[in-house]
């Protein structure tokens, strides 16, 4: 039975009902719990069938027909954050691409931020603005250690590069909105004290002295190896840094040197103890969104936001240690000029790592979702591929976006059994295709 038919079925059922229903002579049976709950899964499908808009393709280039109504939908949005359930799936990272070329051409957004390091990040946006070297080896170097080290985010670097040498006029950036992680470097360390020397010389000098102890950080995961009382040390060392800064003034030094105060902060963590650990990744997502917000108010650009669904969006999946996530953080600080989108998808496979962060990316395969979960039924509307607006929908719909279910979900790790969550809470349009395949390797 094809797509079309199975939607052909479902109407007929519904019809077939009502038109029974209004025969008063006819005496039906009483529906049993497991067909009240198809016929409602069915009306549900229905109700987001009347919405859903098919994508043609995540590929970037080609037509961009397909997005116009994503578009409208993102409106006059100063950041959108477009989320990933996996962080090694080329399907999504590709739409990331296709997403972004269409905004900077049809939409005047000029930045692009990724869950990244804010220091490679920098890198990358220098290259973009006429930096020496081949995009692909700054995407080598660059994001080396992180899941984004892949052929698809080379691609989105050099299609950057090459808008800039075509539009000098309009420029487009990268930013790096997360912390110092896999590692900080040496240079944003001399960032500050290079910004700060001239007309500060003696307060560099004392920063010189602070900073001395903690660079370069070139592994943090390593460094979280060391002893816990060395590690608040330096945090401190970083936090008087930052104050030192803050003190002259000069908006990109105080900016890194928050950066850098942000990192060592979230390294005092002890895997040992639970709430240190939460407190570490509660402070990551404030990092990540005064970053964003940060760039945007600074240079004025519109911003698209790629990060893992969790930080994207308003809920996640993991609620204990992401009560109030990034995607949140810049909802309260923007409005509706912020718009979350999520990503799902039922069946395929992604690059996780079992050993956590640092350890080696590896392919997993996962089968069609199961009944029950949110991909099973996202995936029985009759598009192969396709995006929905979550908000203003019919009540079976809206009923059943928030009510909390299974959904597959992998950030560093995959692990089962599945989390919950209810995406109509967690976003504003969801994006869902039918079947992802593993990133590829970035090979030069």
């Amino acid at each position: 039975m094809t797509a079309s038919d199975r939607r052909i079925s479902r109407r007929g059922v519904l019809a077939a009902t009502t038109a029974a229903l209004a025969v008063p002579a006819l005496r039906l049976p009483a529906a049993s719990a497991a067909d009240r709950t198809d016929r409602h899964e069915m009306l549900v499908v229905e109700q987001l069938e009347s919405v859903a808009h098919p994508l043609r393709s995540t590929a970037p280039g080609g037509r961009s027909t397909d997005l116009a109504a994503l578009g409208d939908l993102i409106g006059d949005s100063l950041v959108v954050g477009l989320g990933e359930a996996t962080h090694g799936s080329h399907e999504f990272f590709a739409l990331k691409h296709r997403v972004f070329r269409y905004l900077v051409e049809e939409r005047g957004f000029t930045a692009f931020a990724l869950e990244m390091s804010w220091t490679a990040g920098l890198e990358i946006d220098e290259f973009l603005q006429g930096g020496e070297g081949d995009a692909r080896r700054v995407a080598d170097r660059a994001l080396a250690g992180s899941p984004w080290h892949r052929e698809e985010f080379a691609d989105l670097i050099a299609w950057m590069r090459d808008h800039n040498r075509r539009h000098p006029g309009r420029p487009v950036h990268f930013v790096g909105d997360d912390l110092g992680l896999p590692g900080l470097g040496d240079r944003v360390f001399r960032r500050v004290l290079d910004l700060v020397r001239p007309g500060h010389p003696e307060e560099a000098a004392r920063l010189a002295d602070l900073y001395a102890p903690l660079r370069p950080l070139d592994d943090a995961v390593g460094y979280l190896g060391r002893p816990l009382a060395e590690r608040l040390a330096n945090a401190e060392l970083a936090r008087r840094a930052f104050e030192s800064v803050s003190s002259v003034g000069e908006p990109w030094a105080v900016q890194h040197a928050r950066v850098i105060a942000d990192t060592f902060a979230f390294l005092t963590m002890d895997f040992g103890d639970p709430a240190t650990v939460a407190a570490a990744e509660q402070l990551r997502d404030r990092a990540m969104a005064y970053n964003v917000l940060w760039w945007h108010r600074r240079t004025g650009h519109r911003i698209l936001l790629s990060a893992h669904n969790g930080h994207a969006g308003y809920a996640s999946t993991m609620p204990e240690l992401y009560p109030f996530p990034q995607g949140a953080q810049l909802r309260q600080a923007l409005g509706s000029r912020y718009t979350a989108i999520g990503t799902t998808f039922d069946r395929g496979a992604f690059l996780t790592t079992a050993d956590g962060p640092g350890g080696a990316w590896r392919p997993v395969c996962v089968p069609p979702a199961a009944p029950g979960s949110v991909e099973h039924t996202l995936d029985q509307v009759r598009h192969r591929d396709y995006y929905l607006p979550l908000r203003g929908l019919p009540d079976a719909a809206r009923g059943w976006l928030a009510t909390p279910r299974p959904t597959y979900d992998a950030g560093t790790t995959f692990t089962t059994p599945l989390r919950e969550l209810a995406v109509g809470a967690a976003y504003d349009v969801l994006v869902h295709l039918h079947e992802v395949t593993a990133a590829r390797e970035l090979t030069l």
